[in-house]
């Protein structure tokens, strides 16, 4: 494979397997991540290795991106000076987190320009959560805490990978969305500590985002050679149930400490096995939403048209600033 990040445009999409790897080099990486050791862009790794990064850090930042609308459409109407700072704050980091990924997408091929293009054009995915519309304040205080709940420890699993650029972006990204949690938290607090109406609202909230949170992680892994070398390779390093689990073992107990509840009469933790029993959440809806056909994928998709539109004059002024560009008025 190519150091540098760089494949040189023939070899881009030429697929190899990992049994046709140089096995010497695929022993030396393999027992470099054995030892614990960061993978950096100039290092040797295999195809496959380069190839589940790029979708995966590219799918993360798009996330990122995408996942600021839904709280974006809140800021002109928080309910107060506070919370309108808080979420604009909230909304910029998220902006920057997107940017981190694809810089550190960038660093094993992929140009930004053409991750954005796949973006716009269908042919990327990110998050399924960010398909479903914020209907009501409480919708922001259920992003805010259990959204980015779910992606915390999403995160924090993550940071702890082979990949280095990858890492370091997560271990900062971890920081600010801790932040992120607590301006959640207080506003759900504030929410099911209130009046009726407010508390009826959350609850609403809530029950409507809970089969997107439980979509969060994916399906159940299958088990296969494939999820194998992932984890032997420390690209993914804990299985989707993991860590749902992980999340509903946090998060459970808080929303019912308030006296709210996730509207699952089957949600209940097993004794003997010591995992989250819930449910059927429709996986179909799950592949659905991913594919395009949720109730806000055309939505989200067309922000980020106009903006990549919108915004070319000024991609455009900063690559060739010797040349006058026409502000677009609309």
């Amino acid at each position: 494979m190519y150091g540098g990040g760089y494949i040189p445009p023939e070899e881009q999409g030429k697929k190899i397997p990992v049994d046709q790897e140089d096995p010497i080099k695929l022993k030396e990486f393999e027992d470099r991540i054995e030892r614990g050791e960061k993978i950096e862009p100039h290092d040797w790794m295999p195809y496959e290795y380069r190839r589940q990064l790029i979708r995966m850090i590219e799918q993360h930042a798009h996330s990122e991106i995408i996942g600021s609308l839904p709280e974006g459409t809140w800021i002109t109407r928080s309910p107060n000076f506070k919370r309108k700072l808080a979420l604009i704050a909230k909304v910029q980091d998220e902006i920057g987190h997107g940017q981190l990924l694809y810089s550190a997408a960038e660093t094993l091929g992929k140009p930004r320009e053409q991750m954005i293009s796949d973006l716009i054009n269908g042919k990327s995915k990110y998050s399924n959560v960010f398909n479903y519309p914020a209907k009501t304040w409480a919708d922001v205080a259920v992003i805010g805490f259990l959204i980015d709940g779910a992606a915390i420890v999403n995160q924090l699993i993550n940071s702890k990978g082979s990949y280095g650029p990858y890492c370091r972006a997560l271990e900062r990204i971890c920081y600010e969305e801790s932040f992120h949690l607590k301006q959640g938290h207080d506003n759900l607090v504030a929410l099911a500590t209130g009046t009726p109406m407010q508390r009826d609202m959350l609850q609403d909230a809530i029950n409507r985002w809970y089969k997107p949170l439980i979509h969060f992680f994916g399906p159940p892994d299958t088990s296969s050679v494939h999820s194998d070398k992932l984890m032997k390779w420390k690209v993914k390093l804990a299985s989707n149930d993991d860590m749902r689990n992980q999340f509903l073992d946090q998060y459970v107990p808080k929303i019912r400490e308030l006296g709210i509840d996730f509207p699952d009469p089957n949600l209940r933790k097993n004794p003997e096995t010591k995992s989250w029993e819930f449910s059927d959440p429709d996986w179909d809806e799950f592949y659905r939403v991913i594919k395009g056909d949720g109730p806000c994928n055309e939505e989200r998709l067309d922000v980020r048209r106009w903006a990549d539109e919108h915004g070319k004059w000024v991609r455009d002024a900063l690559f060739n600033p010797s040349e006058k560009y026409r502000i677009p008025l609309a």
